[in-house]
């Protein structure tokens, strides 16, 4: 039985996939996962973590890489070529950026669009988006401040996400992994 390797660009999108798997939301369950962990890394090569859980397992790997930006490749060290190969690495796009899911949820896509030419998703949500009187500050804890108690919300921006925004070929979207 295949094992997944996710690799999320940043903490804020490993919070979220967290969350996600933790509340049974994805097709992928923790159990399913090398080490039973969402991991924060690019590559392989600059993590040691995953290198040693890759040491540990002899049988094929599905690698998820999660972010707004994938266009760098995967390089894949030697010593995995039999573990992971090119045809297993799937690309998971968020972009523009992560806090678009913020903007769908608190209805501001239409207002964001007008600006998005001027102001990243970051910017936006750092200038309009609160919860419980708190500005969005790009914080892990954050997130999950904001996503925890509703995580039904969070699944249905990501479904809108999808509805609304053109992933680039190769690249899929987070509503395909929901369960």
């Amino acid at each position: 039985m295949s094992q997944f390797l996710v690799m999320c660009e940043g903490p804020n999108e490993k919070a979220i996939i967290d969350l996600l798997i933790d509340n049974d939301k994805m097709i992928i369950k923790r159990r399913d996962l090398l080490n039973r962990e969402v991991f924060f890394a690019r590559q392989i090569k600059n993590s040691p973590i995953i290198q040693s859980a890759l040491r540990t397992y002899n049988q094929e790997v599905i690698v998820i890489r999660i972010g707004d930006k994938l266009s760098d490749e995967l390089k894949i060290p030697k010593e995995f070529n039999k573990l992971i190969s090119s045809y297993s690495v799937q690309k998971v796009c968020t972009k523009p950026e992560l806090e678009i899911l913020l903007i769908i949820n608190e209805k501001l896509f239409k207002e964001y669009s007008k600006v998005k030419n001027k102001m990243s998703p970051k910017e936006f949500a750092k200038k309009y988006i609160k919860y419980n009187k708190e500005k969005y500050n790009n914080s892990t804890e954050f997130w999950i401040k904001y996503y925890n108690s509703n995580i039904n919300q969070l699944v249905n921006n990501i479904k809108e996400y999808k509805r609304l925004k053109k992933n680039l070929k190769g690249e899929e979207y987070l509503a395909d992994y929901l369960s």
